[in-house]
């Protein structure tokens, strides 16, 4: 059957604004064809063999009375509250234990019937007896208000469990903040430890370059000191023998030049008294005898001079050797 042919056959079934689909042995409810008919806001799908409601039933906003008595329902969809213009519905002789949260946000509703079906204790106790209009509009009032309680009950424990959920998030967020400042500070301390280490290493490898260069400096000085020691030594007794020597050579040059001189001045007057006019005075009698007498003395004393020269020679030549040698 096609679909123009079920909304043909759907036209056929209705009359003003009510829909007739009862006893026509249905398994589902035609919801996608019922969607064209807007106007058609009273719903007769009694005494079929529905035993659920698609959850695009709940779409047909436009439906004011909805009979579903005699059927197999078993459940009702979850969004069934939001037939916000619904006020009238018979779900008499069904098998329903339960009605879903969302029944407490039909607002219009106004009249129902739920006997004839194994409802839950609370549930039916709530709905009573449905035998005559006032009963089924306290039906509808008394089973909205205990629907509404179990909303509420639902929201109160949807409302705990958000809490809890979020303190459970909160905790954990504490512990991975907490976690998280842990390994941070850990990873601080290992930095810093490592910077420590680096520090002592650098601070000992200063240290002993410091040592290194103060003992090298230790021994540069302590081979100068040794050096200068050395030196000292060798100056002081540089020191000493030329201190020594100079004033002997110092006397006996002293002695060699007043000799020096007084031989020439004896020369000298020898020479002025035996060559010059002056020999006849009186004062040059006595020196030119002298000087003949020393000549002939020296004649007969040849050999001892000779002797003398000698020795003066010998003694001469010993004392350039021992200045030459106290000079190296």
């Amino acid at each position: 059957m096609s679909k123009n042919s079920k909304v043909l056959n759907l036209k056929d079934k209705i009359s003003g604004n009510e829909m007739d689909l009862s006893l026509c042995n249905l398994t589902e409810v035609p919801v996608r064809e019922l969607a064209f008919f807007t106007k058609a806001t009273v719903l007769d799908l009694s005494c079929n063999n529905i035993t659920s409601l698609p959850p695009e039933f709940c779409n047909l906003t436009h439906l004011v009375k909805v009979d579903l008595s005699k059927n197999q329902l078993t459940c009702l969809p979850d969004d069934l509250g939001n037939l916000s213009s619904l006020q009238h519905l018979d779900l008499y002789n069904n098998k329903l234990n339960v009605l879903p949260v969302s029944f407490s946000q039909l607002r219009s509703l106004k009249w129902l019937d739920l006997k004839d079906n194994p409802l839950e204790a609370g549930l039916a106790k709530a709905a009573g007896d449905c035998l005559d209009e006032k009963q089924c509009k306290q039906c509808a009032n008394k089973v909205l208000q205990h629907m509404r309680d179990i909303q509420e009950e639902v929201d109160r424990t949807r409302e705990k469990r958000l809490l809890r959920e979020k303190e459970l998030e909160k905790k954990r967020e504490a512990k991975q903040r907490e976690r998280e400042a842990r390994e941070r500070e850990a990873r601080k301390r290992e930095k810093a430890e490592e910077k420590e280490k680096r520090r002592k290493e650098y601070n000992a490898q200063m240290a002993a370059a410091a040592a290194r260069e103060q003992q090298k400096k230790k021994s540069e000085e302590k081979k100068k000191k040794n050096g200068q020691a050395a030196g000292e030594t060798e100056a002081d007794k540089k020191v000493v023998v030329e201190s020594t020597a100079k004033p002997r050579r110092s006397l006996i040059g002293l002695v060699f030049k007043l000799l020096l001189l007084l031989l020439l001045g004896l020369a000298g007057v020898a020479a002025t008294c035996r060559l010059t006019d002056l020999q006849k005075e009186a004062m040059c009698v006595p020196v030119n005898v002298a000087v003949d007498d020393g000549l002939t003395w020296a004649k007969e004393q040849e050999g001892v001079v000779r002797q003398l020269v000698q020795n003066l020679s010998t003694a001469a030549k010993e004392f350039l050797e021992s200045t030459q040698a106290t000079k190296n």
